[in-house]
């Protein structure tokens, strides 16, 4: 009898090489401030879990997106990023997105960084989705409506968040509905997008403000299980 061989697992990789102002590979980062490795290993940690959770595995992007990076990537995440990507970079996303890849992208309101520093949109206009300005909901707490991602809503942490448009809208402030920070879509004959304005929620940050029960882990294995289905 012959041994099965190990099932394949999904291709996650976390773009590091753009000024990203949370995430990093923790073994690059011996010489930083001890406070922010600690919390970039309680992140690793809990996306390890994540990608575990839908059978992926981590690795990280350190230089510049290029097609080889992502000829074996099932999922693409970029985090608040505060530089721009070359033209050959996007191009390289673009197409990869085309082609049936899923891509995860995050901004934040104008704080970490802008539309003027970082060409987001560069990216993802070409499928329908666009990053706006701030969002005037002010206060925190945010929730997801039941539907194609998370199948029940959740509760997720938001606080301060940037406007995207286009997609099917899925993630509203606790305050309104009408000016959405998360969207999806899949792109006709291609991949998938999920496109985040405020990036608490994929931080993992379960507490904010006193409230203890923000559902990010929930989350996130939704986010991941329909970009990767």
């Amino acid at each position: 009898m012959y041994a099965q061989a190990p099932a394949a697992r999904h291709k996650i990789l976390i773009d590091v090489a753009h000024g990203q102002k949370f995430w990093n590979d923790p073994a690059s980062m011996e010489r930083m401030d001890p406070n922010f490795i600690q919390r970039v290993k309680y992140m690793t940690e809990e996306i390890t879990k994540t990608a575990n959770s839908v059978a992926g595995e981590i690795g990280y992007v350190k230089g510049k997106i290029k097609q080889d990076h992502l000829a074996n990537c099932d999922l693409l995440f970029i985090h608040i990023p505060s530089s721009k990507y070359d033209a050959v970079e996007v191009e390289a996303i673009r197409n990869y997105v085309r082609k049936g890849g899923s891509l995860f992208i995050v901004m934040d309101e104008d704080y970490w960084s802008t539309l003027e520093q970082v060409n987001a949109n560069d990216i993802v206009t070409p499928f329908g989705i666009k990053f706006g300005k701030n969002s005037p909901d002010s206060l925190s707490g945010g929730y997801t409506k039941a539907g194609t991602i998370t199948k029940e809503p959740l509760k997720v942490t938001t606080h301060g968040a940037r406007i995207v448009t286009g997609g099917t809208p899925f993630c509203f402030s606790t305050q309104s509905e009408h000016h959405p920070f998360g969207v999806f879509t899949h792109v006709p004959d291609g991949g998938k997008v999920v496109a985040m304005g405020d990036g608490m929620v994929s931080l993992y940050m379960t507490s904010w403000n006193g409230v203890e029960d923000y559902q990010c882990r929930e989350f996130m294995h939704e986010v991941f299980a329909w970009l990767l289905k």
